[in-house]
């Protein structure tokens, strides 16, 4: 379905065409004066010059031609040389007519979709979910969720920090700790346990507990190395002992994952290239893109149009030990090989975009994707509290993300019930749902890329731009049709009967309607949820002006009233469609 904007300027491309000018000057815009007009031409301003006329002259000649024209109520010259544009009523109605019948509301699918893996989570194994791993969560699933929507294949693959240091310092302190485990005993031919020898709170606990200690203890360090490297040369007590870690921590994270209403297809970590990258660090070597650098070995990726410095990419340290470029640039390696993927995206925090910008260049300098390969990387900035300061727990320490989300859903419950009796699974479980608007939408409605204040007041405000005032109007639009229901009369029935809009607030709802599909295109072409937070919050705020205004169920023209009803459903389908997309849903009652 075209968008609103392309058939507007298409009938004012005929306009400048009939008038006898340059049909691409009849661009149209939205209003940046909307107490003046709906919508705005400034083309015959840019052709004043090429026709050397006066613009009011040209403009003049252009609104003749739309005198009786099928798309505009109004399209008037103004000084000195703006064409002010008013659709009639009779179009937009038909739009969102339209709109109700078409494949996602009239949003276009790709024609030749796209093959993208997005990379996004990026966990540590034995370690609890923070605050800190929040935006790439939800940033990476609504963005996932996007480009789904707009047809393409997409995988979202989580990229586990689960092969490094870490699992050294964990497998050496369980050694001090339980030194009678079998996987310890390298002499050991039988099976191993298919329980693991500890939980998770022993996990998390250990981790911190060693990783301090190994600052502290040189010989305690150089034990958790020794282990490492047991585990990465294939040592069988001790991939044993790994393969119990990653299943508890993993049974841990989707547990949490799932809190946040975000769900990976590939569970893949750095283990999974290990041993791709002796044959990759070959390959390098023999291309001629490594060479030995103060005795580590780095591929050059500076270019001559750089205007600041660009290290080169380092591939293995002195030592001969791998490093997170290594493991990225073996992973890019697999994902090409398994996935054959247009397009690898990567949400990290923007700190990062030098390191990405290295690996980028080095995956294509050393071949490692096709020369239309695009590589993406999502750099967002942090979560801060009111302090202006990345967010702390009231003691200073940084909060494990399963408190945060208890802390809000224990602060919606509080609003949900203040002065009300209502059932207590019932509230509990409304309560959930709505925290979760509240905690995603404030992340998400901020362009990804800046900084923003987590504030638990304003997140779960009910009023402004925020999550809950999203899903309190579309709870408002359900209990609408569900009294229309139960006055006898069927939603399902009257959906097609959407007419003219009959008053200004009703226009404005319709108008806030058609341009979904170009918001949503908007945010697929940019990566970009924010763009669609600022449709909803838009949308919502002219379905609650048109309710104000407007006594839907009293109405007595039957007619009149079917055809707000059908108005109404195709609000609330929008706005849900539009909220999946950014990982929460709506209660049937707030």
């Amino acid at each position: 379905m075209k968008k609103l904007l392309e058939l507007i300027s298409e009938e004012m491309k005929n306009a400048f065409e009939a008038a006898g000018y340059e049909r691409e000057l009849g661009k149209v815009t939205i209003s940046n004066r909307p107490d003046l007009c709906e919508y705005q031409c400034n083309g015959a301003m840019a052709g004043a010059k090429q026709y050397k006329k006066a613009p009011i002259m040209i403009a003049n000649d252009v609104a003749a031609k739309l005198a009786d024209s099928s798309v505009f109520e109004k399209a008037e010259a103004a000084a000195p040389g703006f064409l002010n544009l008013k659709l009639k009523n009779e179009f937009v109605g038909h739009y969102v007519k339209e709109m109700r019948v078409a494949k996602k509301y009239g949003v276009e699918e790709a024609e030749n979709p796209l093959k993208i893996v997005i990379d996004y989570g990026g966990p540590n194994v034995a370690k609890p979910l923070h605050v800190g791993h929040l935006r790439s969560a939800i940033i990476g699933e609504s963005v996932k969720r996007i480009a789904r929507f707009m047809g393409h294949n997409v995988i979202g693959d989580i990229h586990l920090g689960d092969w490094g240091q870490p699992m050294g310092l964990i497998m050496n302190e369980l050694k001090i700790r339980k030194p009678e485990l079998v996987y310890f005993d390298e002499s050991y031919t039988g099976d191993y346990p298919t329980e693991p020898p500890f939980t998770i709170s022993e996990l998390e606990e250990i981790y911190p507990f060693a990783s301090k200690r190994s600052k502290e203890d040189e010989e305690y360090k150089a034990n958790a190395m020794a282990c490492t490297f047991k585990l990465q040369s294939g040592v069988r007590g001790y991939r044993a002992l790994w393969n119990h870690i990653i299943a508890v921590s993993v049974t841990d994270l989707k547990k949490n994952y799932e809190k946040l209403n975000v769900d990976f297809d590939l569970w893949n970590g750095e283990s999974s290239v290990h041993d791709l990258i002796p044959g990759m660090v070959d390959e390098m070597k023999k291309g001629g893109y490594a060479y030995i650098s103060d005795g580590a070995l780095v591929v050059d990726v500076k270019e001559e149009t750089d205007t600041k410095e660009i290290p080169p990419c380092m591939i293995l340290k002195s030592d001969g030990a791998a490093l997170y470029n290594t493991t990225d640039l073996a992973t890019i390696l697999m994902r090409m090989e398994q996935e054959k993927p247009d397009e690898l995206v990567y949400l990290t925090d923007k700190r990062q975009e030098l390191y990405f910008e290295q690996v980028f260049r080095c995956a294509r300098k050393t071949k490692l994707v096709k020369p239309e390969t695009k590589l993406v990387h999502i750099g967002f900035g942090t979560m801060n509290g009111k302090d202006g300061k990345p967010f702390k727990t009231r003691e200073g320490g940084v909060m494990r993300l399963e408190n945060l989300i208890q802390e809000i859903n224990d602060e919606m419950l509080r609003k949900i019930t203040d002065n009300r009796e209502v059932d207590e699974n019932e509230a509990k479980q409304t309560a959930e749902i709505v925290a979760l608007s509240a905690l995603k939408y404030g992340d998400l409605s901020n362009q990804a890329s800046k900084d923003y204040i987590f504030d638990i007041d304003r997140f779960t405000s009910f009023e402004g731009d925020t999550g809950p005032y999203i899903l309190y109007t579309i709870v408002r639009i359900k209990s609408i049709l569900a009294k229309y229901t139960e006055n006898g009369q069927d939603v399902e029935a009257v959906l097609s009967k959407i007419k003219a809009p009959v008053n200004e607030s009703e226009k404005q709802l319709m108008l806030e309607l058609a341009s979904y599909n170009a918001s949503m295109q908007a945010a697929y072409d940019e990566l970009a949820p924010h763009k669609i937070c600022a449709y909803i919050y838009g949308l919502a705020n002219a379905f609650n002006h048109f309710y104000h205004e407007t006594k839907i169920l009293t109405e007595e023209d039957e007619e009149q009233k079917a055809g707000w009803i059908a108005l109404l459903a195709l609000t609330r389908d929008v706005l849900e469609t539009s909220i999946d997309l950014l990982g929460f849903s709506a209660p049937e009652r707030m």
